[in-house]
C-alpha cells in the first residue's frame, strides 16, 4: 500500500472543522506574545492524522510579513491554542497543533509572475 494515500472523509472533515474553529480563535484572542498580537493570520489548510492525534496547520500572516516569526509564535502558542480548541469542539480527543509556513501563496504569485511574461503569453494566447 502507498504511504502517501488520500485522506479520509473523517480526516478531511476534522480538518476543516480545526480550520475554521483555529481561525475563529486566533481572531479573537488576546495573546501575551508580543509576536502574535494584532496579527492577522490566514490558515489555509489543516491535515490531520489517520488517527486524529495530531494536525499540521499551514498558515500565514495576512497581508505579508515575517512568516518565519508568525510561525515560531503559533509554535509557541499551540498548547494554549490546543487547550482552546477543545472547549470549542466536540471531539473525544483535541490533536496536537504544529504549525508551518503556507507556501502556495507565493507558488501561485510566482506562477502568475510566469505566465505573464511575454514569450509565454504569446504561447498562451488563442489563435
Amino acid at each position: 500500500m502507498s504511504k502517501h494515500k488520500a485522506p479520509s472523509q473523517r480526516m478531511l472533515k476534522a480538518g476543516e472543522l480545526i480550520r475554521r474553529m483555529l481561525a475563529e480563535i486566533i481572531a479573537k484572542e488576546h495573546f501575551r506574545d508580543k509576536d502574535l498580537q494584532g496579527k492577522s493570520v490566514t490558515i489555509s489548510e489543516v491535515r490531520v492524522s489517520p488517527d486524529l492525534k495530531h494536525a499540521i496547520i499551514y498558515a500565514a500572516p495576512l497581508g505579508g510579513g515575517n512568516d518565519e516569526t508568525l510561525i515560531a509564535a503559533l509554535n509557541r502558542a499551540s498548547k494554549f491554542l490546543r487547550g482552546r480548541l477543545g472547549k470549542e469542539m466536540e471531539m473525544k480527543s483535541t490533536p496536537a497543533l504544529k504549525f508551518v509556513v503556507d507556501e502556495s501563496f507565493e507558488t501561485a504569485q510566482e506562477m502568475q509572475k510566469l505566465l505573464n511574461q511575454p514569450h509565454i503569453a504569446q504561447d498562451l494566447k488563442k489563435d
